[in-house]
């Protein structure tokens, strides 16, 4: 049957909300009510009111709000059937099963807590006992306390393959299996998986024993050994400490992942109760949906060896196709060599805070992994990089966050290659070097010259800039523009997708127009954005609609595209005319060519003057 309201209600009214609550937090009495520093933000003064009566808390500071289950789902971490049933069992009531199976699936798993309740309770008498010698020795070393020993559970499974299976012998072996507790193999007789190891028990949110970790004493391997997948159990799923960590969270505003339980267990004890570990596994896509429903940027603190920064980098890749508004993950970057517990007991706890504060993004560790990968010398090497730039753009699913990332990326690219200015090559010429972030309007005759020296592309590829620059403009050209190819392929190839963009999308911007390319001409783009193009008018005005409907920036833009479209024929007339005068040398076709000749040269003076209106004005 399903959890109907009224068997809500009664939960409800069977829990004292204020003892509930008084359980982790300081509660006062003040006349009918309860009133307490709020949990979910940091005040001295009281602003937390408990009603038992009517089954709220309510934050006058922060406008926190909720009934029981709420608390438990808020300021414990738990999911809502687990907060149900905790809340169920207290007050002593039981928890409707959907169906016959589901009844007995929660049956065999309450029996399996049972289980492992029984193991970590006979494990931790073990380490105070005279076979836990070696054990307690290595926690001292450790320099763990002992209020961090009991806090965490600490035991010890002796070096024996029957122990722990006689101990618990009232399970039977097939329950013990069945927790992860012993080893069958074929036929042979079932024996206990963990020996001779220092044992770290393993708690679900609600702080049950789901599975342990035991680690070697002395030499051998693995060091560290985890209880396998169980019907309680999947690592891939399960964050070690998440119990503690939930609420110390909700404190700190924080989550922080380093690679294994004891970092977690040793910056504990250094004050740093909001971590968690991975359990023998690169972080997971599960356990980042797990972490971002804490905080919306977990800090990954992982080794400083090259290990753990690979494992990080793992994590990043994982982490692309995650991506949402608001929700990404940061990277704190420790010594060499060094892990979080090695830190904090060399250099204090005030160390990793200060790393903890200058953690870098993950599109900041992204750009740093690839810059450092190789050498950056050759062209071809620079290709590459963009080339694997591209390749974690394409990963992430978001749109709108892709965008963000690929303007972030382009930004840190050309920062990097253009540190030194940019000189037009000319043999011979070794003239005064110029800033190539600013527009350069060149003197009329050296323009001229520029200008024949490029041919027709020089106009065609300020007609191209201006069209990304200002993506609405194809729009109010793409009659024109559609039976006009030009001479370059990539630039015929990258008119062709802005003018089919322009008919499979009502509106475009530069960045929308950018990321729809691919590597190939997303460079023929990129390298026209920075290109020299805004010394035509065209390319210094908005796309907005004048009078007319047209802005002045559009009207120029139409002049130079039929500019653009009658200079190739005119080119074409020419340098044949050219060769007729060379071969028969006659009045005429010498008149001919030089008519053309004048005729292009008035041409090209016209788009000269074309694009030096309003320069003055840059």
């Amino acid at each position: 049957m399903a959890l109907t309201p009224q068997w809500l209600d009664e939960l409800r009214s069977r829990v004292t909300l204020s003892a509930l609550i008084g359980r982790t937090v300081k509660v006062t009495k003040a006349g009918r009510e309860f009133k307490a520093c709020c949990p979910f933000h940091n005040e001295k003064t009281p602003s937390f009111t408990i009603n038992d009566e009517k089954g709220f808390y309510h934050c006058f500071g922060c406008s926190a709000h909720g009934d029981a289950i709420r608390w438990m789902t808020d300021q414990r971490g738990l999911s809502f059937m687990d907060a149900i049933k905790e809340l169920a069992a207290e007050a002593g009531m039981d928890v409707p099963a959907p169906d016959p199976q589901a009844a007995q699936r929660t049956e065999k798993a309450n029996n399996l807590y049972d289980v492992m309740t029984a193991a970590q309770d006979w494990f931790v008498a073990q380490l105070q006992g005279v076979s836990g010698a070696s054990a307690r020795a290595y926690l001292g070393k450790r320099g763990l306390s002992a209020t961090t020993i009991k806090e965490f559970g600490f035991g010890f499974a002796p070096d024996s393959r029957t122990a722990l299976k006689n101990e618990l012998q009232q399970f039977g072996d097939p329950m013990l299996v069945e927790a992860g507790l012993l080893i069958a193999v074929d036929d042979k007789e079932p024996y206990d998986r963990f020996r001779g190891r220092l044992m770290i028990p393993i708690r679900d949110p609600r702080a049950r024993v789901i599975a342990f970790g035991g680690r070697i004493l002395g030499e051998g391997e693995p060091k560290y050994l985890n209880s396998p997948d169980t019907p309680l159990f999947d690592k891939g799923r399960t964050l070690y400490n998440l119990d503690k960590c939930s609420p110390a969270s909700r404190q700190t505003g924080r989550v922080i992942v380093v690679e294994g339980y004891m970092d977690v267990i040793a910056i504990a004890q250094a004050g740093f109760a909001d971590a968690v570990a991975p359990l023998g596994t690169a972080l997971t896509e599960q356990q980042i949906q797990m972490l971002w429903r804490m905080t919306e940027k977990p800090l990954l603190c992982f080794d400083g060896d090259a290990a753990g920064q690979k494992a990080a980098l793992r994590a990043a890749l994982r982490a692309l196709p995650l991506l949402k508004p608001g929700h990404s993950l940061q990277f704190v970057t420790l010594p060499e060599g060094q892990d979080p517990d090695d830190l904090v007991k060399k250099s204090g706890p005030k160390a990793l805070a200060t790393l903890l504060d200058a953690s870098e993004p993950l599109v900041e560790r992204l750009w740093r992994s690839e810059v450092t990968a190789g050498p950056l010398t050759t062209p071809e090497d620079r290709a590459g990089l963009k080339q694997r730039l591209g390749a974690h753009l394409a990963n992430i699913a978001d749109a709108e966050i892709r965008r963000h990332y690929a303007d972030a990326f382009r930004e840190r690219f050309d920062t990097l290659f253009a540190a030194k200015p940019r000189v037009p090559f000319v043999p011979g010429n070794k003239g005064p070097k110029r800033d190539w972030r600013k527009p350069q309007i060149l003197p009329p005759g050296v323009e001229t010259k520029s200008f024949n020296a490029k041919s027709s592309d020089f106009l065609v590829q300020g007609v191209l800039g201006a069209l990304l620059r200002n993506p609405p403009l194809i729009q109010q050209h793409q009659e024109v523009l559609s039976d006009f190819v030009p001479a370059d392929p990539n630039h015929a190839a990258l008119l062709g997708a802005m003018l089919d963009a322009s008919f499979a999308k009502e509106s475009l911007d530069t960045d929308g127009l950018i990321t729809i390319l691919d590597e190939k001409l997303y460079n023929v783009a990129t390298t026209l954005l920075h290109s020299n193009g805004k010394v035509f008018a065209f390319n210094r005005g908005e796309a907005g609609g004048g009078g007319d409907g047209l802005s002045s920036a559009s009207k120029e833009l139409g002049e130079a595209i039929r500019l653009m479209k009658q200079r190739p024929a005119l080119e074409e007339a020419l340098e044949h005319a050219t060769r007729l005068a060379s071969s028969e040398m006659t009045d005429e076709t010498f008149a001919e060519q030089q008519r053309l000749r004048h005729e292009k040269k008035a041409f090209d003076d016209r788009i000269i003057a074309f694009f030096r209106r309003d320069a003055d004005g840059f």
